[in-house]
């Protein structure tokens, strides 16, 4: 088969669309021939060489895919050849075919077949920092940072299903959009000071839960922003590793900061958010309050056209890699 690898770390131009081994699937793994696969920020790092994929995890990038079931190993229960799925990803996702634990599988959803790879990464994630970690619930505010972004686009509409008060950061080329997806206010993060915003939005009270991409440099304002028993999940660190954080803050908040990850956790956990989200998220799929945000569709030849484009930040919502008819042969 042929899928996107990365002799050598470095920018765009490092993907290369290669022949690689067919994958072989393991007793409790399928085989997944790959429509499309999700272009997220972790693939970017991994091509830099600054986030290698998990021991026994295809060495290709590719967190998120959606295709059809094509072998199926000898302990799985409940697939069968032939079956529409997406699934959640180690890596292995820039690829004609990936090798999927079953426990990581869901069904298409009530949405276009290729489309469905938008949705299992950010789903997964946003369902598990909300849900499992920060207790998110109806009434609650919550501070979506990178609106216009994958997981921004799904978590607005997520708290908006769950009856959340919704604020996100995002420019301002973005903010129409993010109303009509259940943004109930929209901070221009270049022009306006979110803290700033966000006090006069719930008259000085802060939001109960903020959902954080940036890390070290909102880390302090973040804080800031919170209400009273209010919860920081910090899932990116597009704003750097460190910053020093005000400990008498936090304490007379009440308030708690969690980190969390989702490539490198143990199986029986992958297994545990993917059967939640069926639980939970995917009926919200089914009944049009959730749908998945496709920027745009590109050829898996275009690789790095589309980290290009990530890396830009002029994307909304996600940008999907389709498998090329007959293959194709370069990566521009």
């Amino acid at each position: 088969m042929r899928a996107i690898t990365i002799p050598q770390p470095g920018g765009p131009d490092a993907l290369v669309w290669a022949e690689v081994p067919d994958p072989e699937p393991g007793p409790n793994e399928v085989i997944v021939d790959v429509r499309a696969s999700g272009v997220n920020r972790a693939d970017l790092l991994q091509r830099q060489g600054h986030y290698p994929p998990p021991p026994g995890a295809p060495a290709y990038p590719g967190l998120e895919c959606s295709g059809v079931i094509t072998e199926v190993g000898a302990e799985v229960a409940g697939w069968a050849v032939g079956q529409q799925v997406c699934a959640l990803l180690a890596g292995g996702g820039y690829a004609e075919r990936v090798a999927v634990p079953a426990g990581q599988l869901l069904p298409v959803p009530a949405c276009d077949p290729v489309d469905a790879a938008a949705l299992p990464e950010v789903a997964c994630t946003v369902w598990s920092n909300l849900v499992q970690v920060a207790r998110l619930g109806a009434g609650d505010t919550l501070l979506v940072h990178g609106g216009g972004s994958g997981i921004g686009t799904f978590a607005i509409q997520f708290g908006a299903a769950l009856g959340v008060t919704v604020l996100t950061t995002a420019r301002e080329a973005k903010h129409d959009r993010l109303r009509e997806l259940g943004a109930a206010h929209i901070i221009d993060y270049r022009e306006q000071d979110f803290v700033e915003e966000v006090r006069r939005v719930t008259d000085g009270r802060g939001v109960d839960v903020i959902l954080d991409i940036m890390g070290g440099s909102y880390l302090g304002r973040n804080v800031s922003a919170l209400a009273t028993g209010g919860r920081l999940v910090v899932i990116g660190m597009q704003g750097g590793r460190k910053a020093e954080l005000d400990l008498g803050a936090l304490l007379s908040k009440r308030a708690s900061v969690t980190a969390t990850s989702l490539r490198s956790r143990p199986l029986a956990e992958k297994a545990e958010i993917v059967q939640g989200v069926r639980d939970e998220v995917w009926p919200l799929v089914e009944a049009g309050r959730i749908r998945p945000i496709v920027d745009r569709r590109l050829p898996m030849t275009e690789a790095a056209q589309a980290h290009r484009l990530v890396e830009s930040n002029d994307h909304f919502g996600k940008v999907l890699l389709t498998r090329p008819p007959g293959g194709g042969s370069a990566v521009s």
